[in-house]
């Protein structure tokens, strides 16, 4: 049992433990540890909350929309082809086989379980800007990662996804979409890149706020959904929701996403507000007449 020893100036500096027991001076923890109330740097042990899975299970779904969108969008197709459905398989596979390994070698390596720091105020994911300055001297650097490992593990996650995708999609390509098929790799070695720098600069912020992101991107993606669409009456909007297998997943998978973002909001919402889901869908249908640019010519 350690004795009590002098506060660590800042939020994240502590002492790290050495192998004669004694303790270092204040500094960075070593990853995989954080600052107790001893202000001793000690190992992360906690098990992820339910908000950190939703949060990773965000951060999964994400690419893989981003895909579905990339690929649908570069088919040109009107409906689903089996070449189209067969790459979204793949994409689906990729993203949840790298989601799989990521999760496998996070420590405890080889388990499906994770060891986390936790994560306690927005601060955590910035502690590049809380390193101490004692008596207006010198900056001592505590840099760390507070959150471990919910940071790395999504630059972990996002290397893998690229690298399946380089490795399973082109031949796919070359065979059921040979023209167009590759744009949509092209269009995710741009995006994953971004997505990797926008982890990076606003983890925390979505971290926080990833619930209303779900349920935004859901209701903004579903409104362009319906306004590409030249027949603009209600009948024609609800008859092809309805009966092309095409429209009816996409409106599907808008579904899910939003429900998904009802869920994971961090108070209590009774599980009635999912009768809401279809909401946005119906508002547009019911409401395309009054919108319709040709009304106010």
């Amino acid at each position: 049992m350690l004795r009590s020893v002098d506060k660590c100036p800042g939020l994240y500096c502590g002492r790290t433990v050495l192998e004669n027991s004694s303790l270092s001076e204040c500094g960075a923890c070593l990853r995989g540890y954080r600052v107790n109330a001893q202000y001793v740097c000690s190992p992360c042990e906690k098990d992820l909350t339910s908000h950190d899975w939703l949060y990773l299970g965000f951060m999964t779904i994400l690419p893989l929309i981003i895909h579905w969108f990339c690929i649908d969008l570069n088919a040109h197709l009107r409906k689903f082809t089996k070449g189209e459905l067969i790459l979204h398989a793949s994409a689906c596979v990729e993203v949840l086989l790298s989601a799989f390994l990521t999760i496998l070698f996070t420590d405890p390596i080889w388990q499906l379980r994770i060891n986390s720091c936790g994560v306690q105020k927005v601060s955590d994911w910035y502690t590049l800007f809380h390193n101490p300055t004692p008596n207006y001297e010198t900056t001592l650097y505590c840099t760390q990662e507070a959150v471990y490992p919910l940071q790395t593990m999504i630059f972990v996650f996002y290397l893998f996804c690229v690298t399946f995708m380089m490795i399973i999609r082109p031949g796919l390509n070359v065979k059921f979409l040979p023209y167009r098929g590759k744009l949509a790799v092209y269009y995710a070695l741009y995006i994953f890149p971004i997505l990797a720098l926008l982890h990076a600069v606003a983890g925390g912020v979505i971290y926080y706020t990833f619930p209303y992101l779900s349920i935004l991107i859901s209701v903004v993606s579903n409104a362009l959904h319906f306004s590409i669409k030249l027949d603009q009456t209600m009948k024609s909007l609800l008859e092809t929701s309805i009966t092309q297998l095409r429209n009816a997943t996409i409106i599907l998978g808008h579904w899910v996403l939003l429900a998904y973002g009802i869920v994971s909001i961090p108070y209590d919402i009774s599980y009635f507000a999912l009768l809401l889901v279809p909401a946005p869908a119906l508002f547009y249908i019911f409401t395309a007449k009054y919108t319709d640019p040709d009304n106010f010519k």
